[in-house]
C-alpha cells in the first residue's frame, strides 16, 4: 500500500477536514493508495499578501518535512498557490505535487488557451506567479472572478444555489468572450462546484486537487520524482528551528 500525505493549508476541525477529503470521491484512484489529510498547525488567514505567502510556505513545509521519515511515498499540497512545494522538494526525495502547476500544464495538454475561474479577485497574484514561472502567459485567455470572499473551512457547502450559477456565468464568459478552450478551477476550495460546471459547459473543466492525486499516482507507478539538480538539499538544515517556530505559532492567540 502506497501512502500519500495531503497537506491542508489551514488548521481545521475534523468536520471541515472531511470537506477537503471529499475531493477523493471526484476521481478514480488505485486501491493500492491510501491518503492521509493533515492540516497545518498555523497559517495566515488567507493568501493575499507577500507576508501571507511567506507564512504559507513555512507552515506547509513544517507539516511535510518529515513525510519521508514517516513512511509516506508522496506528498500533495491542497492549495493552488503550490506553497511549500519547492521547499519540500529540497528535503524530500519522494514526489511532491502542487495542483497549481499540475492543473495549468494539464490544461495545455487539452487545449491551447485556458482560463482560471476563481472565487476572489485577491487571489489573482497566485495564478500570475505560476503562469510567469512556467512562461505560459501566451496560453492564458483570462482570469475570471466572481469576487466572493472564500470560506476556507466550510468551502461551498450550503452556498451552492447562490454560487454555482455565478461560477457558471464566469466560466461561460471566459469561453465565449475570452476564447478559453479549457477551464481551470482557481482553488481546491471550489472542488464541490466541479461536477456542476462540467455538466454545464462544453469544454473540459479541471479540478486541481483530484488531478494532483492522479499525478502522484502516475509518478509513483512510473518511478519518477523531482530532479535534485533543480531542488538541491540545504547543507545546513534547520529542522528543529522550523518546528519550534510553528509550535510557538500554533499556541499564539493573536
Amino acid at each position: 500500500m502506497k501512502q500519500i500525505l495531503v497537506i491542508v493549508p489551514f488548521p481545521m476541525s475534523n468536520e471541515n477536514l472531511a470537506a477537503r477529503r471529499a475531493q477523493l470521491d471526484a476521481v478514480e484512484l488505485s486501491d493500492a493508495l491510501e491518503f492521509t489529510f493533515r492540516p497545518v498547525r498555523a497559517a495566515p488567514r488567507n493568501y493575499i499578501s507577500p507576508v501571507d505567502m511567506m507564512l504559507a510556505d513555512i507552515s506547509i513545509f513544517e507539516a511535510g518535512m518529515k513525510a519521508e521519515q514517516e513512511g509516506f511515498d508522496a506528498v500533495c499540497i491542497d492549495t493552488m498557490s503550490d506553497s511549500g512545494v519547492a521547499a519540500l522538494r529540497s528535503v524530500l526525495s519522494i514526489p511532491v505535487i502542487g495542483p497549481g502547476r499540475t492543473s495549468m500544464l494539464a490544461a495545455l495538454s487539452l487545449g491551447t488557451k485556458f482560463s482560471v475561474v476563481t472565487m476572489w479577485q485577491k487571489w489573482r497574484h497566485l495564478y500570475d506567479k505560476t503562469i510567469s514561472d512556467l512562461g505560459i502567459e501566451h496560453a492564458l485567455a483570462s482570469v475570471r472572478s466572481i469576487d466572493v470572499a472564500p470560506d476556507n473551512q466550510a468551502l461551498l457547502s450550503g452556498k451552492e444555489e447562490a454560487l454555482f450559477p455565478l461560477l457558471e456565468a464566469a466560466a461561460r464568459a471566459a469561453v465565449v468572450e475570452d476564447g478559453a478552450q479549457v477551464i481551470v478551477l482557481g482553488s481546491t476550495t471550489m472542488h464541490q462546484s466541479h461536477a456542476y460546471l462540467s455538466n454545464a459547459l462544453d469544454v473540459p473543466v479541471i479540478n486541481p486537487g483530484p488531478l494532483s492525486y492522479k499525478m502522484a499516482e502516475m509518478m509513483l507507478s512510473s518511478g519518477l520524482s523531482h530532479s535534485r539538480k533543480a531542488y538541491p538539499i540545504s547543507p545546513v538544515p534547520r529542522d528543529e528551528m522550523i518546528h519550534a517556530m510553528m509550535e510557538a505559532a500554533s499556541g499564539c492567540k493573536h
